[in-house]
């Protein structure tokens, strides 16, 4: 009897680069049983009605890198593991994730495979993995399935899950910039960059995004206060406490005037241009339920605004759309709004969406009063009704902006104190200044959406992710401190424990973790083995560190990935043949180099990984290294060594008696070896290699020759 069965027998997070990529993954332990004897040429229809229920898998290149490659595979013969890979990424793809990497391999036992695929996060690729295995099993079987129902069923994962639209825009923009980042909690907070120099969002909050300033912002009398007194154009208005006062204020002001709760944010409970006592009064009783305040202000004549400003500049502004419907004679306010308006896939409650929909509310119902209407009267064809005057900052019109007008914005963050900003403001001609137009600034807003600058209804959308992210780090930065990975088959405490002793020399606040423990500045904070991914994400995460030395063990880079994105500087000590993870199905020679080369993988390009001479295996990981090589050998200038220097490249060696440093031709003494208590302590014959290792570290980050002897005679 055949089992023709996909079984998914195992599941890990890989959440660092590892020897699959650099990227976060899922790693599936996949059984497909029987079905190793059916690849899909061999499955009657199965690829035409996998093909009709995915037809965008035409879009994988696959093994031909070409449109259509993946589908030519079925038709010729592919095994149910790699279909599961790509469909895997599909359906994250139809659910607004980005596809990424994937990958199907086969494992020493027949019909085992490990599936890979790029995890965005780990609830949402889970999903996906299992839906694409049983749309497998019903492709398979010739049973039906309901694709739109399981992309929809991962969309509310990534709605749920995944990081909004503003925060993603930012983070995005920071990973085309190299600069690492961390999602902090399953919220929108995100650290970017390491240690010291890192910095943290929220959304469009930043580090910088003071408190206090935000607190004023969320007080509206106390902003207009603050910038009338530094001439910005705010409209004429106070704080009112009950519907009377309100109507009083009205009249001191003059009508029209706009109602509004004096801490609310959105645009509820906004009620513009009303002239009356009765809709005024009405206006604040409905105001108040969307604020613990209310304001009155004078009505400003123009269309709404909404500038974004980012530190000192207007990086992007929209203008604000009015919403209307025409009438035919046969159908209600009520039936045009449903079915001419809130029908438009732009409009919707989702942040993903650029236009808001029209209320069935108090709003409504104050404007259509205006037009002596209500929500079940039909307006006779061709009559035109304002059903929504604000809410709708549906074009893009930063082309547009006036320097003056750009001026006052920016000139409003800074007396709020915000370093990001919504400005929002209201004029009839953004590209005069606002003492022509009579325009006026009328809030300022802290954390303000993004969307509307990254969506917008009509127009160019604006890079205001990048702008954030230039904000952040200007000039290029990246946000990385200095950091050591150390893996290899022995040795690695050691070594890692020298590097770190080397560096707190320079006086650098050094964050260790390895397998003695967690250290910060030499001092022990977690006792025990963590050369592991938390503990080492703990000292990235620490605001104070400055410089970063990390243990990385076979083990820790199968199952949790390293830590960080990338090093300055990646050793790699040794490779054993023995050293084999079975657990993982690491049992060849080979397939550990695959494991450790994942250190030299990370190495930035101006950085350096530092490779054992000695080992033929570990000397061949340097033509992966996007940055230089420094080689160490115990015995003097063995072969690769040589040829190393003689293309002008720098090595370590000993001579018998003395540590040299040599970089093409030139040669300089360290110290003798007779001088380094560690290695008199020793009674193991590989120490010396551990030394060599950790005094190329030292090199590669600028250390002088006395900084390192002195770490060296110092190390206890």
């Amino acid at each position: 009897m055949t089992k023709k069965y996909i079984e998914i027998k195992d599941l890990k997070m890989i959440k660092g680069p590892s020897m699959w990529t650099y990227t976060p993954i899922i790693e599936a332990l996949v059984d497909i049983h029987d079905l190793e004897d059916y690849p899909s040429n061999l499955l009657p229809g199965f690829t035409d009605r996998l093909v009709a229920w995915l037809p965008s898998l035409e879009e994988h290149h696959c093994s031909y890198e070409e449109h259509g490659g993946f589908v030519r595979r079925l038709h010729e013969g592919t095994w149910p593991a790699h279909i599961l890979e790509h469909v895997t990424l599909e359906l994250q793809n139809l659910a607004g994730m980005p596809g990424g990497f994937g990958k199907a391999r086969e494992t020493s036992q027949r019909g085992v495979y490990k599936v890979v695929v790029r995890a965005w996060h780990e609830e949402i690729t889970k999903k996906a993995l299992f839906h694409a295995r049983d749309l497998l099993m019903a492709a398979i079987e010739d049973r039906p399935f309901d694709v739109p129902q399981a992309v929809s069923e991962i969309e509310e994962l990534v709605d749920s899950l995944y990081l909004g639209p503003s925060t993603a825009c930012i983070v995005n923009a920071a990973r085309d910039r190299d600069i690492p980042t961390h999602r902090l909690t399953e919220g929108n907070l995100v650290q970017l960059g390491y240690g010291c120099k890192q910095r943290r969002i929220w959304t469009a909050e930043t580090d910088q995004t003071s408190a206090i300033a935000e607190g004023i912002s969320r007080d509206k009398d106390l902003t207009k206060s603050l910038l009338a007194s530094c001439g910005v154009q705010v409209p004429e208005g106070r704080m009112v406490d009950s519907p009377s006062d309100a109507w009083a204020a009205a009249q001191d002001i003059g009508v029209p005037v706009v109602v509004k709760p004096y801490d609310g944010n959105h645009a509820r409970g906004v009620f513009t241009n009303l002239t009356s006592q009765d809709e005024i009064e009405k206006a604040y009783v409905n105001a108040l339920r969307q604020g613990s305040g209310v304001m009155v202000e004078r009505y400003i004549d123009g269309d709404e605004h909404r500038l974004l400003v980012v530190g000192r500049k207007v990086v992007a502004a929209s203008k604000g759309e009015s919403a209307w419907v025409t009438g035919d004679g046969r159908r209600t306010v009520r039936q045009l709004i449903d079915e001419e308006l809130n029908t438009d896939p732009r409009r919707g409650d989702a942040e993903l969406q650029p236009l808001s929909p029209v209320y069935f509310d108090h709003l409504l119902d104050i404007t259509l009063a205006k037009q002596q209407l209500e929500l079940d009267a039909v307006p006779t064809a061709g009559q035109e009704v304002l059903v929504q005057r604000s809410g709708n900052m549906a074009f893009e019109v930063t082309h547009l902006i006036h320097p003056e007008v750009a001026h006052q914005a920016t000139l409003a963050a800074r007396v709020v104190g915000l370093d990001i900003a919504g400005i929002d403001l209201v004029t009839t001609d953004i590209s005069k200044p606002l003492e022509e137009t009579g325009g006026a600034i009328v809030e300022v807003n802290a954390g303000p959406g993004l969307i509307m600058h990254l969506k917008p209804a009509i127009g160019t959308p604006q890079p205001v992710g990048q702008a954030i992210v230039e904000h952040l780090f200007p000039n290029g930065d990246q946000g990385r401190i200095p950091i050591v990975g150390v893996a290899g088959s022995r040795g690695k405490t050691l070594v890692a424990q020298l590097c770190a002793h080397l560096l707190q020399l320079t006086g650098l606040k050094v964050g260790l973790a390895c397998s003695k423990g967690a250290y910060f500045s030499q001092r022990l904070q977690v006792s025990g083995d963590c050369a592991n991914w938390a503990s080492s994400n703990r000292i990235l995460m620490n605001r104070q560190i400055e410089a970063a030395v990390f243990e990385n063990s076979n083990r820790m880079i199968l199952n949790e990935g390293l830590a960080y994105d990338r090093c300055q500087v990646g050793i790699v000590t040794h490779l054993d043949p023995n050293d084999t993870v079975p657990e993982c199905d690491i049992l060849e020679e080979r397939q550990i180099y695959n494991v450790l080369r994942t250190q030299v993988d990370v190495v930035l390009p101006q950085g350096f990984a530092v490779l054992n001479g000695d080992d033929p295996l570990v000397a061949e990981m340097a033509e992966l290294c996007d940055g230089e090589v420094i080689f160490f050998s115990r015995y003097g200038m063995n072969e690769t060594v040589q040829k190393h220097l003689e293309a002008g490249g720098k090595a370590i060696f000993t001579d018998d008696t003395q540590i040299v440093l040599a970089e093409g031709a030139e040669r300089h003494v360290l110290m003798p070896i007779k001088n380094i208590p560690v290695l008199q302590a020793s009674t193991k014959q590989h120490t010396l290699e551990y030394v060599l290792a950790a005094i190329g570290a030292g090199w590669s980050m600028n250390l002088s020759k006395e900084v390192m002897a002195a770490g060296l005679q110092t190390y206890q």
